[in-house]
């Protein structure tokens, strides 16, 4: 029987959207959550750890810790084009956690960010038998994205 299950971590980043018409080109922050959406077969080997489960929910976590979470929690997302952003984030010093990705930090491009970090792992752990289905990402308690591949 396939089944999906998800799993979701949150961080504080910042970020800014540097050609939006309204207040989002500012430098500002959310409390994001990010939410993988993971289906497989529900695994029935007799006496296995995971029984009756797709995947250990603590294993999500700890893939959705290590590359998400430890990368971006209470740092600044910023666009590498977004030069006015970068040369203010350099005034803070080396020891200011910045993230600098090749795309707009809107939740869509993160979602599909995230997406891409975390469906290698997710595929890997299980030997293929698992599939990372969406990943979501929500940046206020009424705006999200979702990212699919399929």
């Amino acid at each position: 029987m396939v089944m999906r299950i998800r799993r979701f971590v949150e961080t504080d980043t910042g970020h800014r959207v540097p050609n939006h018409k309204s207040k989002c080109r500012h430098m500002h922050g959310h409390r994001y959550r990010w939410e993988a959406e993971i289906e497989g077969e529900i695994i029935s080997d007799k006496g296995s750890s995971d029984e009756g489960m797709v995947m250990d929910f603590s294993d999500v976590s700890d893939i959705l810790n290590k590359y998400i979470h430890d990368v971006v929690d209470h740092s600044f997302i910023v666009y590498e084009k977004d030069h006015e952003a970068l040369e203010a984030l350099s005034l803070l010093g080396e020891n200011h956690r910045t993230f600098v990705v090749s795309f707009i930090p809107t939740a869509e491009n993160l979602a599909k960010w995230a997406f891409e970090q975390i469906e290698p792992h997710i595929v890997s752990k299980y030997e293929q038998k698992l599939r990372l289905v969406a990943f979501n990402v929500r940046e206020t308690p009424k705006s999200w994205a979702s990212w699919k591949k399929y």
